[in-house]
């Protein structure tokens, strides 16, 4: 069976330095896409409501949501760049293997960009249609998830591959693992949820010009949170107990690295609740990008864990040659900076 698994590219510098980029930049691709699915459920939610305040809202989220669309995809680039840097042998094959849904994600994304666009220009005269619209968009976005998540677990079972030589037109889907759902609806619910407390900070901003408006959106941000993030509690459970014994021990005491992470998160977790309960918004808002980032690297353990009969970075081979990597960092440094600058100056023209 390894004999489907491509022979690996050689890297320009050790597999350390894309490990740490991919674990520096993912969380920053799923806050805005968090951020993005949350406030496109609130904003379906407040405009179905139909009461005055909460069209209010869904306009003011309308304004919003084309940009963290933008935000979502852009973030999400560098991510999936260091991916294939690592694993690329492997996710290029299971790409191959669901190629036919894999390429729809871009018809799909960009359906679902231009949808909340429509939803933003044309809100006054879509009326409750309008609805519908953003839902479009809503079930773009899902769906793009969920393929994802497929093509995320296919590239951990090699051992499955074989299932090529009876469907090579590429509509194979992963949908036999037992962890695949509880991992979708964990990014999912969970998403949601992150969602609501942008929500809620963007209240904070929305306050500045309509005081009772941005206590309405930061109220309803912080219900969504609360509500899904103890929602996220019983699927992460699934989620675990879906995962195989030998990847679950791991957080058990087996890798203690992997056990302080789990516990670390944990604890994030309890903080975070305690704090939203006490509406502290900005509070909860800091322990929820700590919590980001422990997940990511328990992710990244469990990755490890599927491919440890396979595959291993350390197994690269290695082609010294630096400049790329300093002209990244040059880079990534100015793309940072002006990315902190455009988003300051899209929220602040928003709320005026």
């Amino acid at each position: 069976m390894t004999s489907l698994i491509p022979t690996p590219d050689s890297i320009p510098t050790s597999w350390g330095y894309f490990q740490f980029f991919l674990l520096l930049t993912f969380p920053l691709h799923l806050l805005f896409m968090n951020s993005l699915l949350g406030s496109t459920c609130i904003a379906i939610y407040a405009h179905f409501k139909g009461s005055q305040q909460s069209k209010v809202l869904a306009y003011e989220l309308a304004k919003v949501i084309p940009l963290l669309v933008a935000l979502a995809v852009n973030m999400g680039v560098a991510p999936l760049l260091f991916l294939q840097v690592l694993y690329g042998h492997l996710i290029y094959s299971s790409s191959v293997l669901m190629g036919l849904f894999w390429i729809m994600i871009i018809p799909v994304l960009l359906l679902s960009y231009y949808a909340t666009y429509w939803y933003d220009f044309k809100f006054s005269s879509l009326g409750r249609a309008g609805i519908l619209v953003l839902f479009f968009a809503c079930c773009g976005f899902l769906f793009i998830g969920f393929l994802f998540s497929n093509n995320m677990t296919l590239m951990l079972h090699p051992e499955n591959w074989d299932v090529y030589l009876n469907n090579s037109f590429g509509t194979v889907l992963n949908t036999g693992d037992s962890t695949l759902w509880p991992r979708y609806l964990h990014f999912i619910i969970g998403g949601t949820g992150v969602g609501g407390l942008f929500v809620a900070l963007y209240g904070k901003f929305l306050a500045r010009k309509n005081r009772s408006l941005g206590d309405y959106a930061s109220a309803l941000g912080l219900k969504f949170f609360i509500a899904l993030t103890l929602i996220q509690i019983g699927i992460g459970v699934w989620f675990l107990l879906a995962v195989p014994r030998v990847q679950m021990l791991m957080f058990m005491g087996h890798n203690m690295l992997a056990t302080t992470c789990f516990l670390l998160a944990l604890l994030l977790i309890v903080a975070l609740l305690i704090t939203a309960f006490r509406k502290k918004i900005y509070a909860t808002s800091i322990l929820l990008l700590a919590l980001v980032y422990a997940m990511v690297f328990i992710r990244d353990f469990v990755r490890g864990g599927f491919l440890q009969e396979h595959f291993a970075p350390e197994m690269l081979t290695v082609s010294p040659e630096y400049s790329p990597m300093v002209f990244f960092l040059v880079t990534l440094v100015i793309g940072l900076a002006l990315v902190v600058w455009m988003v300051r100056v899209a929220f602040t023209r928003c709320a005026d």
